[in-house]
């Protein structure tokens, strides 16, 4: 990776009702987390272009760097660094196909082997998950653990953020285990200062 990818913030802008998206997203950036994954399911694609491009705009100068989910014609449309994939995107392979090298793409991962193929498929980085229990990924089945993170992480040379039920508290554990860094919601949303908490996760890389 040419860049550090230790803190991915995905958002949800309904979890932050009423509260709006654009402001949490610019104190992301001023705060300096590495990655910020526009991940708005429900909004449609020219909506969904003029959030992109804001949190684009927001990111110049800056070293974060703006994935979208899923929506590559989006994210090339926008400036976008990237796109991330989840399991009901379009194949790995032909996004990559489409793209320059330097554009990312994730691929969000629940397995080992989802991880060996992803790997295989030219992918930049993981979201392995769940490692810890998470209302919000129970439909994935039992969290994952540290063991199995530990064997991913082990197994493939691509960063391996871990995701799902991340508090500070774990993010040394995931580490540990041989994550790259770690990837949330709540995390990053749930907190009154995105400066405060921040610089508290970055406390944990060192």
């Amino acid at each position: 990776m040419p860049f550090q990818l230790h803190l991915c913030y995905i958002t949800d802008r309904l979890g932050l009702a009423p509260a709006p998206l654009a402001p949490r997203l610019l104190a992301a950036v001023r705060a300096g987390v590495d990655l910020i994954q526009l991940r708005e399911k429900d909004l449609e694609g020219r909506e969904l272009a003029g959030l992109a491009g804001a949190a684009v705009e927001a990111s110049r100068g800056s070293e974060t760097r703006i994935v979208i989910n899923d929506r590559l014609d989006v994210a090339m449309a926008v400036g976008a660094q990237g796109v991330h994939l989840g399991g009901q995107s379009a194949p790995l392979e032909a996004v990559r196909r489409q793209v320059t090298k330097d554009f990312l793409v994730g691929v969000s991962c629940h397995s080992l082997e989802d991880a060996l193929r992803a790997e295989a498929g030219g992918a930049d980085y993981i979201l392995l998950g769940p490692v810890f229990d998470t209302p919000s990924k129970r439909r994935y089945g039992p969290p994952l653990g540290l063991d199995k993170l530990s064997e991913v992480s082990k197994r493939i040379t691509i960063p391996v953020l871990a995701l799902g039920g991340i508090t500070v508290e774990r993010v040394r554990t995931c580490l540990e285990a041989g994550a790259t860094g770690i990837a949330a919601i709540r995390l990053f949303q749930d907190c009154p200062s995105l400066e405060d908490r921040i610089a508290e996760l970055r406390a944990q890389f060192l």
